[in-house]
C-alpha cells in the first residue's frame, strides 16, 4: 500500500516538470519543444497591420516597434499598435516656407503642392510664379476711356472725368449722368443737361454762372450791383432771383422804382401827434414836438406834451420840513419846462430823490398824518417827473431807508403784458395796460417804492372792527410800506386791478387774538389814514399777505392785536381749584412735620415736595397776572421758576430713593445735605444762570411768567424733560426688580406688597405733575388753545389734592393717626412705623433679605 502511494506521487512530479519545461515568454512560442522568437509583423502583413496605416513594423527579439512613412509623425516615439500611431505632417503650416512668393502651400496626405495666386502663371524653368501685365492684353482692359495701371497679380483702371469704373469687366469705364445722380448740381434755380463725360447747367433770370458750365447757378446781387437801387432813404434787400427795398420809419415806397422811399408827413396823417398843447414840426422821416408853456414831453421831442403841476411844489408852514424834497420836485419841473434849459438826466434826479427822501426820513421830521401825507404826494410827484426821463428800461436804487424800483417802455404802440417787480419784502404784479392808460404818451412807466419803519406811521385805522368791539385792540404795521405809481394819471379805478405781496415782519396767522388788513394811506381823511376802501380781496397766512386793489396809492398791512380776557368759568376753576390744593397741601405740611410715625427719607422728600407746591401755587394763585410793575413781575417769574424746578426736583429724589430701597441692600437712606442740594441747590443755580444769560426772559406783557422770546422758557422745560426721563427710567428699573421678586416665594410678602404701593403713588404723582406741564406749555402762548388751558388749570388745581389722597388717605399707619386725632386720644406709646421696620435712630434700613456679596436685595 505505501509503494502505490510512492509512485502515484513520482508520476505526479514528472508532469509537473514536464509541463514547465514546455511554456515559453511573451514574444516567444514553443516549437520541438523550444522557444524561438515571434514575427508579429509578419503575423499581421494583413493591411493595415499591427501598427495601422502610414506606419512600418520593425520586429525585435521577443517583441516590436512602429515607425512613421515619409509624411507622417508619430505621437509617441517607439510605439506599438496599442501605444500610438501616425498623423499626417502639415507641411504647409512649418516655419520654413514650403513653396515660392506668389504662391499658395496646399497640404495632401503624406505630402504637398504649391500653387501660383490669380495673376500669376508658373515658369517651368525656374519653378516660380511671375506677374501676368494685363494692361498689355488688346482690347484696353479698361475700355477707351480708362487707363490700365498694371499691379503684381493684377490691375487698376483710372476712369476719365466724368466716367466711372465697374470692376474688371470688358467696359469698366461708362459715363456719368451728373443731372440724375445730384438734382441740385445747378443749384435749385439751374437747368442740367448731361453730356458724354460732362454736363451743362442753363440759369434763368436773376442768376448766372462762370459760363454755360458745370458750376451751379448763383443770385445776383443787384444790391451790390447797384446801391442806389431803392433811392437815398431805401434799404436794399437782395432775393433770389430779385430784390426789394425797405422803407425807413417816415419813409413809404412806392415798388421796385428808381425812386422807392419817399417821406410821409406824419403831421397830416394824425391829428393832435404831439397832443393838444403841442406843435407838430416835419421833417425828412420824422417829426418832432414842440411843447406850449407849462406843459412837456419829458425830453422825448416826440412824445405827447403833458401838463407839469409846479405849483405843488409851493412849500407852506406845515410842509417846512418837506423843504428839500419840494424843492427837488420844483426846480426839475421847472427845468422841464424850459426844454432848451440843461437839466440832468433820470437816473441822476433818482439818485438825488434818494438821497433827499433818506435825509427826510432820518431826521425825523415826519411826525402826524399831515406830514406824512406830504411826504408821500411829493414821493409820487416827483417820480413822474422822473419816470419819463429815465433811459434805462429798469432802474433799481436804495438807500438805508428805501428801496425804488422803476421800468420804463417806450413805442410808438401801448405795450401789453405784465409787469412783475420786487423789492425786499414787497411783490407787485401789474399791467402795462394800466401803466399806459387810454391816453397813452408815448411812454409807460411803473414805479415801486418801499419804505422801512424809520417813519413815524400812524397806525390807528380809519376803519371799522368788528373785532376789537368790547375788548382793547393795538395796531401796528407790518410789512413795509409801498408807493405803486404809473404813468396813467387817471388810477382811481383801475381796469385790471394789481396784485400786492408783502412779507410779515412778524410772523403769525389769525386767530382770536390777532389780525390783518390791507390798507392804503388816504390823505383826504383828517389829514389822512389807513383805510381799507378799494380793496377788492386780502389772503393772509403766518408769513405773507396777498393784497388786490382796484386804486393805486401808498400800501401796507396792518396788523391787529386783541386783547385776551380769561374768561369767568376758567377763572372760577383756578380759584376754586388751587384753594382746594392749597388746603390739601397745607394739611400734608402739617401730617408730614409733625406726624412721628412716620419719619423717614421718603416723608422728608414728601414734606419738601408739598412745601415747594404750596408756594408755587400760592404766588400762581395772587400774582400770576400782576404785570403792571415790570420789575415785581419779573420776581414773581422767577420764584415760580425756583419752587416749580424744585418741585420736580424733590419727585426726582424720590425716585432715586425708592430704586435704592428696592435694589440696594445697604445705606439706602439719602443724608440730608445731599436732599437739600439736589432739591434747592440745582433750581436756584438754573434760576441764576437764567436770569444772567437773558434777564428780561422774566415777565411777558400778559402774565408773569417766563418770556417766548429767545427760546427762555426753555430753561424750565428742558430740566423738567430730563427728571422726568430719569425719573421713568429708575421707575421702569424698580418695576422690573419688583416684579421679579413678586414671581418668587418670598417671607417678606407684605413688605414688598408695601413697596409696591409706594411704586405706584409715586408714578402716579409723576403723571400728575408732569402731564400738567406738557399742557402747561401751551398755557403762556398768545396762540394758546382754550382746551390746553382747561387741561392745564385743572390739573393744577388737583394736584394737591391728590397729593393729599395719595401720600396721607391711602396710607393706613397716617389714617390710624388721623382716627386718634380725630377722636382725642393721645398716647405718647405709638406703633413705630417706617418703610422697611427701620429704626430711625439708625440713619440706616435693613435689606429685606439679602446675598451675602451682592448688592440687591433678594427678596
Amino acid at each position: 500500500m505505501e509503494l502505490k502511494w510512492a509512485f502515484l506521487l513520482l508520476g505526479l512530479l514528472l508532469v509537473v516538470l514536464t509541463g514547465k519545461t514546455m511554456s515559453c515568454g511573451t514574444g516567444f512560442k514553443n516549437v520541438g519543444k523550444q522557444c524561438i522568437d515571434e514575427d508579429e509583423c509578419e503575423e499581421h502583413e494583413e493591411d493595415p497591420g499591427i501598427c495601422g496605416h502610414n506606419s512600418v513594423c520593425h520586429n525585435t527579439d521577443g517583441s516590436y516597434y512602429c515607425s512613421c512613412q515619409p509624411g507622417f509623425q508619430p505621437t509617441k516615439l517607439n510605439f506599438t499598435g496599442t501605444t500610438g500611431q501616425c498623423k499626417d505632417i502639415n507641411e504647409c503650416t512649418d516655419k520654413e516656407k514650403m513653396c515660392p512668393e506668389n504662391s499658395t502651400c496646399k497640404n495632401s496626405i503624406g505630402s504637398y503642392t504649391c500653387e501660383c495666386k490669380p495673376g500669376f502663371w508658373k515658369s517651368t524653368e525656374t519653378s516660380t510664379c511671375k506677374d501676368i501685365d494685363e494692361c498689355a492684353r488688346a482690347p484696353p482692359v479698361c475700355g477707351s476711356h480708362g487707363l490700365c495701371s498694371n499691379t503684381p497679380g493684377t490691375f487698376n483702371c483710372t476712369c476719365h472725368m466724368g466716367f466711372r469704373n465697374q470692376g474688371n469687366s470688358s467696359i469698366p469705364c461708362e459715363d456719368i449722368d451728373e443731372c440724375a445722380n445730384d438734382p441740385a448740381v445747378c443749384g435749385s434755380h439751374g437747368l442740367c443737361s448731361n453730356t458724354h463725360g460732362s454736363f451743362t447747367c442753363t440759369c434763368p433770370m436773376g442768376f448766372r454762372n462762370q459760363g454755360n458750365s458745370s458750376t451751379p447757378c448763383e443770385d445776383i446781387d443787384e444790391c451790390a450791383n447797384d446801391p442806389a437801387v431803392c433811392g437815398s432813404h431805401g434799404l436794399c434787400s437782395n432775393t433770389h432771383g430779385s430784390f426789394t427795398c425797405t422803407c425807413p420809419v417816415g419813409f413809404r415806397n412806392q415798388g421796385n422804382s428808381s425812386t422807392p422811399c419817399e417821406d410821409i408827413d406824419e403831421c397830416e396823417s394824425e391829428e393832435h401827434k404831439c397832443g393838444e398843447h403841442g406843435k407838430c414840426n416835419n421833417l425828412p422821416g420824422s417829426y418832432n414836438c414842440t411843447c406850449h408853456p407849462g406843459y412837456s414831453n419829458y425830453g422825448n421831442n416826440q412824445a405827447k406834451c403833458t401838463e407839469l403841476k409846479c405849483d405843488r411844489a409851493n412849500i407852506t408852514s406845515k410842509q417846512a420840513a418837506m423843504g428839500d424834497l419840494l424843492n427837488l420836485f420844483k426846480s426839475n419841473c421847472q427845468s422841464l419846462s424850459h426844454p432848451k434849459q440843461q437839466h440832468d438826466s433820470g437816473e441822476t434826479l433818482l439818485k438825488h430823490l434818494m438821497n433827499v427822501s433818506g435825509q427826510v426820513m432820518s431826521s425825523g421830521n415826519v411826525r402826524d398824518s399831515s406830514t406824512l401825507s406830504t411826504f408821500l404826494g411829493t414821493m409820487e410827484d416827483t417820480l413822474r417827473l422822473i419816470g419819463p426821463q429815465l433811459s434805462e428800461p429798469l432802474t433799481k436804487m436804495n438807500n438805508n431807508n428805501s428801496e425804488a424800483c422803476l421800468a420804463v417802455k417806450r413805442d410808438p404802440t401801448p405795450p401789453n403784458g405784465s409787469m412783475i417787480m420786487n423789492t425786499e419784502g414787497v411783490h407787485l404784479n401789474i399791467s402795462w395796460k394800466t401803466a399806459a392808460g387810454e391816453k397813452y404818451p408815448g411812454f409807460a412807466y411803473v414805479a415801486l417804492v418801499s419804505y422801512n419803519k424809520s417813519l413815524n406811521y400812524p397806525t390807528t385805522p380809519a376803519l371799522e372792527d368788528p373785532k376789537a368791539e368790547g375788548r382793547n385792540a393795538s395796531y401796528e404795521l407790518n410789512s413795509r410800506v409801498v408807493t405803486v405809481l404809473v404813468s396813467n394819471t387817471q388810477t382811481e379805478h383801475l381796469p385790471e386791478p394789481v396784485t400786492l405781496t408783502f412779507k410779515h415782519l412778524q410772523n403769525g396767522a389769525v386767530s382770536e387774538q390777532l389780525n390783518y388788513s390791507c390798507v392804503y394811506w388816504d390823505e383826504t381823511r383828517d389829514g389822512g389814514a389807513w383805510s381799507q376802501k378799494g380793496c377788492m380781496t386780502a389772503e393772509f397766512n403766518s408769513t405773507h399777505a396777498v393784497c388786490t386793489w382796484s386804486h393805486l396809492s401808498s400800501f401796507a398791512v396792518l396788523m391787529a392785536l386783541y386783547e385776551v380776557k380769561d374768561t369767568f368759568e376758567l377763572v372760577l376753576i383756578t380759584r376754586i381749584g388751587l384753594t382746594l390744593s392749597l388746603l390739601c397741601l397745607f394739611v400734608c405740611i402739617l401730617t408730614f412735620s409733625l406726624c412721628r410715625s412716620i419719619k423717614g427719607t421718603r416723608t422728608t422728600i414728601h414734606l419738601h415736595l408739598c412745601i415747594c407746591l404750596f408756594i408755587a401755587d400760592f404766588i400762581f394763585l395772587f400774582f400770576i397776572s400782576s404785570t403792571t410793575n415790570q420789575v415785581g413781575c419779573a420776581v414773581v417769574a422767577g420764584l415760580l421758576h425756583f419752587f416749580f424746578l424744585s418741585a420736580f426736583c424733590w419727585m426726582l429724589l424720590e425716585g432715586v430713593q425708592l430704586y435704592r430701597m428696592v435694589v440696594l441692600v445697604f445705606h439706602t437712606t439719602l443724608r440730608p445735605l445731599y436732599l437739600f442740594a439736589v432739591g434747592y441747590g440745582v433750581p436756584l443755580a438754573i434760576v441764576i444762570i437764567s436770569a444772567i444769560a437773558y434777564s428780561d426772559g422774566y415777565g411777558t406783557e400778559r402774565h408773569c411768567w417766563l418770556s417766548l422770546d429767545e427760546d427762555f422758557i426753555w430753561s424750565f422745560f428742558a430740566p423738567v424733560c430730563i427728571v422726568i426721563i430719569l425719573n421713568s427710567f429708575f421707575f421702569v428699573i424698580t418695576v422690573w426688580k419688583l416684579a421679579a421678586k413678586f414671581s418668587s416665594l418670598n417671607p417678606d410678602y407684605c413688605k414688598l406688597k408695601k413697596l409696591r404701593g409706594f411704586v405706584v403713588t409715586a408714578v402716579a404723582q409723576l403723571c400728575v405733575l408732569g402731564g400738567m406741564w406738557v399742557f402747561g406749555c401751551f398755557l403762556f402762548q398768545e396762540k394758546g388753545t382754550v382746551v390746553m388751558l382747561y387741561l392745564f388749570t385743572l390739573l393744577n388745581s388737583l394736584q394737591g389734592a391728590l397729593i393729599f389722597i395719595m401720600h396721607c388717605l391711602m396710607s393706613k399707619t397716617i389714617r390710624e393717626e388721623y382716627s386718634k386725632l380725630c377722636g382725642g386720644v393721645c398716647t405718647s406709646q405709638k406703633k413705630r412705623y417706617s418703610e422697611f421696620s427701620t429704626n430711625q435712630s439708625s440713619n440706616s434700613q435693613k435689606p429685606l433679605r439679602s446675598a451675602p456679596s451682592t448688592g440687591e436685595s433678594q427678596i
